[in-house]
Order: C-alpha cells, then sequence, then structure tokens
C-alpha cells in the first residue's frame, strides 16, 4: 500500500497511516506540507468537495495498477464533541446535504438506487426471522411488529443523498470555524430522516427535538415521529444481526438495550398517541 503512494507523491514525502477501519487512509508530510491521502475513494469525492460539504480536493491520481488516489487539504481542527451536535449548524448542513440535487445525480450515475423502506423491512425479516436472535430474544419479536404496523406512514418519502454514518466522529471543526462532514463510504439516497433521525435519538433531548427540527427545516409531527422510529429499529436489527455473524456477543447487548429503548418509546407513541 504505502508503495503506491511513494509512487504518487515521491520518495521525499514522508506517509504514515490515518488511522480508521479500511486502511486505506494516509497523511503524507513534506517541508511543512500536509496532505490527507486516500485509495480507491468514490469519485463521489470530487462533489462533495465542490460543495464545501468535506475539505478540498487537490488531486486525483489514477494509478498503472488501477487504483485511485486522491489528495485532499489537510487542516487542523479536532472532532466534533457529542454535546456539540446540538448545535443548529449541524442542522444546516445536513439539510444543505440532503437539498442537493448535485450529490443526488452524481449518486445515481454512480448506480446508487435507492431501497425502498418494504423491501428494506422484507431484508431484516427474513434475517431476523433465520436468526437465533429471533428466537432468543422477545425484544427482537415486538420490533418487528412493530416494523409492520408503522410500515405505511415511511411510504412515498422523498428520496435524497444520505451519508448514513452520522455521529460526531465523522464531523470536522476546523480552526477556522469550519465544520466538515467527512467518511463517506456509506452514502446511499433515502429518506432523509435516516441521517437526522440518529441525530436526534443519540445526540438532542427529547425536549429539544421541535428545536433542532425547526433548525432543519421541517416541523415535528407524529407520522414524522414514527418514521423515525421505523428507521431507528431496522438499523439497530442490522447492526444487531452484523455483530452476531461475529460472534460479537458484548456489541449484540449493547445493540439489544437500545432496541429495549426503542420499543418502548414507540409503545408509548402508538398507546399515548404522541409525547414530547
Amino acid at each position: 500500500m504505502m508503495h503506491l503512494f511513494k509512487q504518487a507523491l515521491g520518495e521525499e514525502w514522508h506517509i504514515s497511516p490515518a488511522g480508521g477501519l479500511t486502511g486505506n487512509a494516509y497523511v503524507a508530510e513534506k517541508d511543512n506540507q500536509r496532505l490527507f491521502l486516500k485509495r480507491n475513494s468514490s469519485p463521489f469525492l470530487a462533489v462533495l468537495s465542490a460543495e464545501g460539504i468535506v475539505p478540498k480536493l487537490i488531486w486525483t491520481k489514477r494509478m498503472e495498477n488501477g487504483d485511485v488516489i486522491t489528495a485532499q487539504e489537510w487542516l487542523e481542527g479536532r472532532k466534533i464533541k457529542p454535546k456539540e451536535m446540538q448545535n443548529e449548524r449541524i442542522a444546516h448542513i445536513l439539510r444543505k446535504i440532503h437539498q442537493s440535487s448535485e450529490l443526488l445525480h452524481m449518486l445515481m450515475r454512480l448506480g446508487i438506487q435507492p431501497v425502498t423502506p418494504d423491501q428494506r423491512y422484507q431484508e431484516v425479516v427474513h434475517r431476523m426471522q433465520n436468526s437465533q436472535l429471533f428466537k432468543e430474544y422477545r425484544a427482537t419479536q415486538k420490533a418487528l411488529s412493530y416494523l409492520k404496523k408503522l410500515l405505511p406512514v415511511t411510504r412515498g418519502q422523498k428520496q435524497v443523498v444520505c451519508h448514513c454514518d452520522l455521529n460526531h466522529n465523522n464531523l470536522i471543526l476546523t480552526e477556522d470555524g469550519i465544520i466538515y462532514l467527512i467518511d463517506w463510504d456509506n452514502a446511499t439516497i433515502a429518506d432523509p430522516i435516516t441521517d437526522f433521525g440518529v441525530v436526534l435519538n443519540k445526540y438532542i433531548p427529547k425536549s429539544d427535538w421541535e428545536r433542532w427540527l425547526n433548525n432543519y427545516g421541517i416541523k415535528k409531527t407524529k407520522s414524522l415521529i414514527q418514521r423515525m422510529y421505523w428507521y431507528l429499529i431496522v438499523n439497530t436489527l442490522d447492526h444487531m444481526s452484523w455483530h452476531a455473524l461475529r460472534n460479537e456477543t458484548y456489541k449484540v447487548d449493547e445493540h439489544l438495550l437500545e432496541l429495549h429503548a426503542l420499543n418502548d418509546d414507540v409503545q408509548s407513541i402508538i398507546l399515548n398517541g404522541y409525547f414530547v
């Protein structure tokens, strides 16, 4: 891997791993210059850079073996803190992404097709009913029943570009005060609530949901909250299944606790009609 970056930049550059799960990201340094390098980034990166959502793309090089190396501007900064996710700027960034026709057209040109809620529902039902998780845990059975009950409210929604891995570690605040959303490997076309529902559930107190949604540009309604929980449950079941296949019991247990909390909230919505 390292030799590819040396070949793209030159031997005078010092190159070191930048971390991350894929092992495809590196930092290059020479004479007080720093670049963020990545192997085989999506062509989507160029549009994200042009839209000001990720740090500036400096160049792209295709290597003889077919790999593509990208170099981005290195900016001094830090990850957003969990409490800072409540800032209205995060809502504005998500709104900008979700309203971008340029991002949507690029993903479509790359062959990304939206997955309908009905397709996701059938997939998760098939996966869970053939899993030990369904037999062992009452919470998974209850969750599937809620998904079936709430499925109609998920249909007919506008499909937009979604990041699909929204957490504070993927938001960078530079020394100049600019916020960038990085790590777009899981991007897809989906209901925008796929993104902002995670932010609300994980970072925003329920008493502030209405304020946060107003900053994003929509009103809080019963159907929106129901839709949000539908996607949160689907994602949690997906995560449980993924970790179960890898025998990561402690991770399954973590997501099981999340599922219990989601089930309790959904029961409140269905039985009491509304909350907060």
